[in-house]
């Protein structure tokens, strides 16, 4: 009898699963496994009790009782994922072994090797089901990578999307007779042992079939609008499908089908509609990069920051300790930083102003900010994340220009006047008026909030100052 293992990673859904579907129509009867690879992961398990963690737990819940529902039971195994397979393959006879692709440095690695032991064994596939085209598929004419985002998405969208995507499996599947031993979830550790994440996970709804309800929901209640508000931090306009991305439980190709028959539906939110494509545009665009450019995990792009003249560890650790606790001094900082740490999400346009306030005023690395993020984020997506670090460092892909210095207190002014984002993460200044909350120093009213921690008129005089010490150097290629 036919039988295939369908290796699970970053794509926890049943439909528009390319691996999935190809195995229930190959073969007889089907082994769905999850492995907790506890060695060399890439950015999927950021590290022990992060917040990505948690929400892995509930989704592969999720994913687990729906498999159920269809007929089969998701094996649970731990360790280096070849040795899982080659194991799980020698005792149960499957005659196939299906996956989807992941693109990252290590994930690569490992596909390659898999298919180099296994293919002798059983019938081995990988699929891609996280991306609308492959990264190698989108190249400038004399064979290069882009490195700028808008003509690297014209060209994609000139080349076209993939088909429409795979429909769920309508009929029950089989599933192997007599299952191979397996740990439980609650085996993996994925939850802390003191459960501060029951308050994060109060914010969210994990799973395939969440996941179109908060589609559904951001198309119907504010992508006619998003184009506008998206960069206001107390409006609900933006998605908040990251996470869901991130582990799969909805897929890009899914999105864009979706989005594109709403548009035909409502052709007044072309702006909004279009407007969030780039968005899932950005995204591939980061994934593109770390494929074309996987040092920059840990390194920057721009080779001529390796002479950046950052702050030492010594010298910035009170400093980073303050930017990481949300207690800046600078109002839309910290409520940024707070809501990062209560909810494992933070608004886009706070993100970019952190991120600037730690790299340029603070001068302290981006790989510092980079680790935090992915840390505390419940879509700690290593591609997105990274991405997102250089360039508002100035020193990745089509980056943010080095003197563009983000003043917290101007972008709070104008994105957040009447103070309604801060008020609900720094209830300390709820009190002040709506012209004194961006700035409480100026306030007569005494509240218990840290003083501010740098001068931002001084701190952007000496990040100029720095960054001019390398903006003659030689340009990479």
């Amino acid at each position: 009898m036919s039988t295939a293992i369908v290796w699970f990673r970053q794509d926890l859904r049943l439909a528009d699963n390319p691996a999935l579907h190809a195995a229930i129509e190959q073969c007889e009867q089907i082994i769905p496994v999850f492995i907790d690879e506890t060695s060399g992961n890439s950015g999927l398990l950021p590290s022990e009790s992060s917040a990505s963690h948690v929400w892995l737990h509930h989704a592969l819940n999720n994913l687990q009782q729906r498999l159920l529902e269809k007929g089969a039971t998701l094996i649970f195994r731990r360790g280096d994922a070849l040795e899982c397979l080659q194991q799980l393959q020698q005792e149960t006879g499957a005659t196939h072994l299906y996956w989807n692709r992941r693109y990252d440095p290590v994930g690569i690695g490992c596909d390659t090797a898999i298919k180099q032991q296994l293919s002798d064994a059983c019938e081995v596939r990988s699929f891609n089901a996280s991306l609308l085209s492959e990264p190698w598929a989108v190249l400038k004419k004399d064979g290069t990578p882009y490195r700028v985002f808008t003509a690297f998405w014209k060209m994609k969208r000139q080349l076209g999307f993939p088909e429409l995507p795979l429909p769920e499996p309508a009929s029950p599947f089989k599933g192997i007779k007599q299952n191979p031993e397996s740990l439980s979830l609650d085996d993996l550790g994925y939850l802390p042992q003191i459960r501060w994440d029951k308050g994060m996970m109060e914010y969210w709804k994990t799973g395939e079939l969440a996941a179109h309800d908060v589609l559904e929901n951001f198309l119907n209640e504010q992508v006619p609008d998003y184009k506008t508000k998206r960069d206001f931090p107390a409006s609900p306009a933006t998605s908040q499908l990251s996470p869901h991305l991130h582990f799969g439980t909805i897929s890009p190709r899914q999105i864009l089908n979706r989005a594109e028959a709403f548009l035909a539906e409502n052709p007044g939110a072309e702006t909004g509609v279009q407007c969030f494509l780039s968005e899932v545009g950005w995204r591939e665009f980061a994934y593109y990069l770390l494929y074309h450019f996987p040092a920059t995990t840990s390194e920057s792009l721009d080779k001529r920051f390796t002479a950046f003249p950052w702050r030492d560890p010594e010298e910035y650790q009170t400093d980073l300790i303050r930017w990481q606790q949300g207690q800046t001094g600078f109002p839309l900082i910290d409520a940024g930083m707070r809501q990062l740490w209560a909810t494992g999400w933070m608004h886009n346009r706070v993100r970019m102003i952190v991120a600037s306030f730690l790299t340029k005023n603070l001068l302290i690395p981006w790989q510092e900010g980079e680790s935090w993020f992915r840390d505390t984020l419940v879509d700690a997506d290593l591609a997105s994340n990274t991405m997102g670090w250089q360039w508002v460092a100035g020193c990745g892909a089509d980056a943010a220009p080095y003197f563009r210095i983000f003043n917290p207190v101007l972008q709070s002014e104008k994105f957040d006047k009447s103070g309604e984002y801060i008020r609900h993460w720094v209830p300390e200044l709820r009190n002040l008026t709506d012209k004194t909350i961006h700035q409480p120093w100026t306030s007569d009213a005494k509240v218990a909030y840290p003083t501010a921690m740098t001068d931002l008129k001084a701190s952007r005089v000496r990040a100029l100052e720095r960054f001019g010490v390398i903006k003659n150097a030689t340009s990479p290629a």
